[in-house]
Order: structure tokens, then C-alpha cells, then sequence
């Protein structure tokens, strides 16, 4: 049951700034703003305004004032969680915030649980879960990929893909389970061959949401590149180039790179989580060989794979070198060949990589790390390997709770998809179908409990 009382917080960033914002939601939300508030004229009271108004006046302990602010007045329905909602703006002072915050409290509120007003425009239906969920990932998104995904998704762009296919199985379903009624007089409502075909669509669309996690995760998180190749071909050169500073140990003793060096950087507004690996080589150093190990993990981690070779090499041998990392490429990465010390690298080893056959996931640019010479080309391939256009127009799946619920329906949608083939009865079809319209309604929270919830908006901050 939905909690009646009114709640407050401080919605702004913690500590002291030019202007807070204090918020209220609740049904008292503005008479307990009217106790304190007091505008120039005296007689003006905030119960008698107009909604989606502001209004400037003093807040007030009994006559002792506090600070002078500005109220805007939000009525329901017409509000973010449904209720009267009251935003008080005043000066960032933390000693104001907290007066405030007291008088409030004094006034009839009680404070707000982390993400509870976000929690009440999930309960109100102002919104279905995956895009209150989205509310922290707007909030918390550091590049303007992450960003437009999160927007995307609380604008309701994965719940459209999540509601049709809840209503076309809700169909069938229907079908189905009204064939169980006349089973005596063997009546087939539900076309076994259309249900087939819908059964495929949504097992592919399915299929397409649960793998774009990998995707969707780390855009959210910074896109996973990892820098790799022998030692001494200027693995960290290249690492602090891109980062512009001086994160790893440059030497030109080999094996000075051991564990595996991270930073993030914001790149024409895409984050990209690079990771410089430990030299791979033969080596009877133990310590040396667990470095080489985890170059090998994060190899097979990563979206994005930078290997770096050194042009100063003759050619068979850089060959030799990409053709063992390409062994280890998976379909979806991207690999990116680094042909670096071009300052200073064999002309015969440079023509020869010129013309070396690419696949269609693979680039190779020329640079000189040291001299940061065509580090443009390179941010420019990584850039368009993630393909942002296509990003922002196709329904990416961030959040770690949707992949997981999206697994268990693609798993129930491929034993509808058995059972059609073996033929089953409609009941045990129909209870297949039921599982997967389950799981996908505990994405938008139609069906949902208490402790999932309270997990969720837990994490959010107090003022949301």
C-alpha cells in the first residue's frame, strides 16, 4: 500500500552551493509549505495559487526568518510523482538546507527514503519500473552516449518493445488457453502456424535485447579497450598519449608493464575504459607470465582491441603477430592494428602493412606514439567501431536486472518454440507462454514485490 505521508529532501548535490532546491511530495506537501512560507504582501497563500507557478517570500520559523526563496507549486496529478509536489528553492548555504529541512519535518513532513519520490511515480503510474530505473542512469550517466540511452529508455523506448511483445503473447496465449475450455470437442482456436511465426519474431527480438547488454553495459560503464602486443612497442607510450598523461611506466626494459593498467577517458562524448596489458612473450619469469595471462583476459574482454606492433620489426614477424592475436578475436570485437614508430620504422615492413588483407571488423592506422602523430585517426576508427548512430536508434539493454529477467523469457520462449515442434498440448504451451509473459512483466513492474522494489530505489539518491 502506498505511504500517505508527505516526505521531504534536499534534491541538490550535497555540501554547499549557490542554490538548493528542497522538495516536498504528499498530499499536505503545500499546506506544511504554507506554515513557514510568507510572501511581500502578507496575504498570499500558497493553498489558494495556481499550479506550475513560483513564488517568492520569505520561509519562516514562528517570526524568525530564515532565508528568502522562491516556491514552485506542482498539483495532482500534473506532478513527477502524482502528488502535490512543493520545491523550494533557497540559498546554498548547508546550515539554510538543513534549517529548512527541520521546520518541514516540525511542519508535519518526515524525511524521504533514498529514491522515494521516484519510487511514488512508479507506485502513481506515472511511469513503469524500467524507466524509473532509468531516472538514476540519467542521473548518473557521464558521456553523452550513456546519456542518450538512459534517456531513451526512461522516455519509454525499451517499455514500447517490452509491451508489444507482452500483448501479441497475451493473444495467443488467450487462444490457447480457450481451446482448454472446449477440449471435448477438439476445437483449435490458436493457428499453430502463426503462432510459430510470432514465437520466432520474439524469440529473435529477444535474443537481440539479451546480447545487446554486453554493449548497452559498456557504453554505460566506458566501452573495454585493451592495448596489446609485445613487449617494447610502446604499449604505455601509446596508453599516455590517449589518456594525455603520463598513467604507465614507459622503459626500455621489456616486461615493465606486469599488472594490467586502467583509466577512463571521455572521447567525443563515449567513454572509453582503456586497459594497457602487460607485454606478450615468451618468458620464464613467473610473475611476468600471470601479467601475460590477464593481457589475455582483458584481450577477450574487450570491445575495442588496440594491438600495437612496432614497425622497426621486419615484416613476416609483425604478421606473425597480428595473426596470433587475430586467433583470439571474437565476432563482435573490434580489432584495430597499431603500427607504431612510424618515425623511425622499416620502409619495406610499413608498404607491406599497407596492403595487408582486413577484415571487415578490422583497421589498421600508423602512428607515432611518442609524437602523438595520427592519434586523431586512431580515436576517429574507435569511435565509428561503436557505431553511436545505430546506438541511439535501436533499443540497448543497460540495466544488469532487465538482462538477467530477459534470459529467463528467452529461455521459456524457446521451450514454446520445442514444444511446437513436438507438439504438446495447449496447456503446457500455455503455461510456457505464461512464464515468459511473467518475466517480462517484472521488467515494467506489472508484476513486482515490495523487496524487489525496495532493492532497487535503495541505491538512489535521498532528493530522487
Amino acid at each position: 500500500m502506498l505511504d500517505q505521508s508527505t516526505i521531504c529532501a534536499i534534491s541538490t548535490s550535497p555540501g554547499m552551493g549557490a542554490i538548493a532546491v528542497i522538495r516536498l511530495s504528499g498530499s499536505e506537501a503545500i499546506a506544511i509549505a504554507d506554515k513557514s512560507f510568507r510572501s511581500p504582501n502578507k496575504n498570499k497563500k500558497l493553498a489558494e495559487q495556481l499550479p506550475n507557478t513560483l513564488h517568492f517570500g520569505q520561509f519562516i520559523n514562528e517570526q524568525e526568518i530564515i532565508d528568502e526563496v522562491v516556491v514552485a507549486l506542482f498539483k495532482a496529478p500534473h506532478s513527477f510523482t502524482g502528488e502535490d509536489i512543493v520545491e523550494i528553492s533557497c540559498h546554498g548555504s548547508t546550515f539554510i538546507q538543513q534549517k529548512i529541512l527541520e521546520v518541514l519535518i516540525g511542519n508535519g513532513a518526515r524525511m524521504a527514503l533514498p529514491g522515494e519520490f521516484t519510487q511514488r511515480a512508479f507506485l502513481n503510474g506515472k511511469m513503469d519500473l524500467s524507466q524509473a530505473e532509468a531516472v538514476a542512469d540519467v542521473i548518473a550517466s557521464s558521456n553523452a552516449a550513456a546519456h542518450k540511452l538512459a534517456i531513451n529508455q526512461m522516455r519509454g523506448g525499451f517499455s514500447k518493445e517490452i509491451g508489444a511483445l507482452r500483448e501479441q503473447l497475451l493473444h495467443f496465449t488467450a487462444m490457447v488457453e480457450l481451446e482448454l475450455d472446449f477440449s471435448e470437442e477438439d476445437v483449435e482456436f490458436a493457428d499453430r502456424r502463426e503462432l510459430r511465426n510470432l514465437t520466432e519474431r520474439i524469440e529473435r527480438l529477444l535474443r537481440k535485447l539479451k546480447n545487446s547488454f554486453q554493449l548497452g553495459n559498456a557504453i554505460k560503464n566506458g566501452i573495454p579497450v585493451a592495448i596489446v602486443g609485445e613487449t617494447n612497442v610502446g604499449k604505455s607510450t601509446l596508453l599516455n598519449a590517449l589518456l594525455n598523461e603520463d598513467k604507465a611506466i614507459v622503459s626500455d626494459i621489456h616486461g615493465t608493464t606486469r599488472d594490467v593498467i586502467e583509466d577512463v577517458v571521455n572521447i567525443h562524448g563515449t567513454a572509453f575504459r582503456f586497459f594497457d596489458t602487460a607485454g606478450i612473450r615468451e618468458t620464464s619469469d613467473h610473475i611476468e607470465n600471470l601479467g601475460i595471462e590477464r593481457s589475455y583476459s582483458k584481450l577477450e574482454q574487450a570491445t575495442v582491441v588496440l594491438l600495437v606492433v612496432d614497425t622497426n620489426n621486419p615484416f613476416p614477424l609483425v604478421k606473425s603477430r597480428i595473426d596470433k592475436i587475430r586467433e583470439r578475436i571474437s565476432p563482435g570485437q573490434t580489432l584495430i592494428i597499431v603500427a607504431n614508430k612510424i618515425d623511425s620504422g622499416l620502409r619495406d615492413t610499413m608498404q607491406l602493412l599497407e596492403v595487408v588483407d582486413l577484415a571487415d571488423h578490422e583497421k589498421i592506422v600508423f602512428v607515432a606514439a611518442k609524437q602523438k602523430e595520427n592519434l586523431d585517426e586512431l580515436i576517429d576508427h574507435m569511435v565509428r567501431s561503436i557505431n553511436i548512430d545505430t546506438v541511439e536508434q535501436d533499443v540497448i539493454v543497460t540495466n544488469a536486472r532487465h538482462y538477467e529477467i530477459l534470459k529467463h523469457a528467452h529461455e521459456a520462449i524457446l521451450r514454446v518454440l520445442d514444444g511446437l515442434d513436438t507438439g504438446i498440448t495447449g496447456d503446457f504451451l500455455s503455461q510456457d507462454i505464461r512464464e515468459c509473459l511473467h518475466y517480462l512483466s517484472e521488467i515494467t513492474g506489472e508484476i513486482s514485490n515490495y523487496e524487489v522494489l525496495g532493492h532497487i530505489f535503495k541505491n538512489f539518491c535521498i532528493g530522487k
